[in-house]
């Protein structure tokens, strides 16, 4: 393993794990940072929606310069299991990789390639031919599937739950539209309701109904409250107008000034007569 490979794929591994592909989570093994295992997840609107696929990601020592071998592991009706994939992002096809793909280009160069199947793509080394519903009931066996295998409960301890858990990104839907999780949207409307309520605060300087982390801003006294024009519910007065509000000095030195020299023109007027 060259130098360059292996900086590279420790730099996607901090990248992928900031910022994760739609459906897709991918980790380098411990001891062996050429050999990636990889989740995707079936998104909506397909047979293979809920659906959880394991396989591996082959890198060679002089990558990004060549491409990577690409299994799956997971029974899913679309691909052979454990057999090298034929796709353009894989080393069936080395004269059509791009050294500026990534780790995250891959696995969602995959997952279109899984979901949008063409009749030419079902015949292609490593593909296979299924049924929607077949497809659909591989999909509901998955995780089960999963986590009976040594491997991958070692490699996604975390994923290895009875239950089906999350990838880290589970907000895009293939289609280029944008699926809103129920939870983002309701933290969204409580986020909304606390900035509502923030707006209303108790004397004790607590702020009644607000959702916010921040500290609530301190109050002053019954005491204080009546010097610098806070009401006792912990509200402010209403502001004045800011015309009345404005200080008298603003004005008053405008009008010495009138008066000087209309006083300074009187005395050179007088001066003048007496002379």
């Amino acid at each position: 393993m060259s130098h360059a490979s292996n900086k590279r794929l420790a730099k996607e591994s901090q990248m992928i794990n900031k910022d994760p592909p739609p459906f897709c989570y991918a980790r380098p093994k411990e001891d062996n940072i050429l050999e990636w295992h990889y989740i995707l997840r079936g998104p909506p609107d397909c047979p293979y929606a809920g659906g959880e696929y394991w396989g591996v990601l082959l890198f060679p020592a002089d990558y990004p310069f060549k491409p990577p071998g690409i299994k799956m592991y997971t029974p899913s009706g679309r691909f052979q299991i454990n057999t090298k994939i034929c796709m353009s992002m894989s080393d069936f096809h080395p004269g059509s990789w791009n050294p500026a793909w990534s780790v995250s280009t891959i696995l969602t160069g995959l997952l279109s390639f899984m979901v949008s199947e063409s009749p030419s793509e079902a015949t292609t080394t490593g593909s296979m031919t299924a049924t929607s519903s077949d497809r659909a009931k591989f999909a509901s066996l998955s995780h089960k599937w999963n986590t009976q295998e040594k491997k991958f409960c070692a490699v996604f301890p975390e994923y290895s739950k009875e239950a089906v858990t999350d990838l880290p990104n589970m907000g895009q839907a293939m289609g280029g539209k944008l699926a809103i999780d129920p939870s983002v949207a309701q933290a969204s409307e409580s986020e909304a309701k606390g900035k509502d309520s923030s707006k209303v605060r108790s004397v004790n300087g607590q702020t009644k109904g607000s959702s916010s982390k921040k500290s609530a801003v301190p109050v002053p006294g019954a005491k204080d409250m009546k010097e610098t024009g806070v009401a006792t519910n912990g509200t402010a007065k209403a502001a004045e107008d800011p015309a009345r509000a404005r200080p008298l000095g603003f004005f008053s030195s405008y009008t010495n000034m009138a008066i000087s020299l209309l006083l300074a023109l009187f005395l050179a007027r007088l001066f003048s007569k007496l002379t």
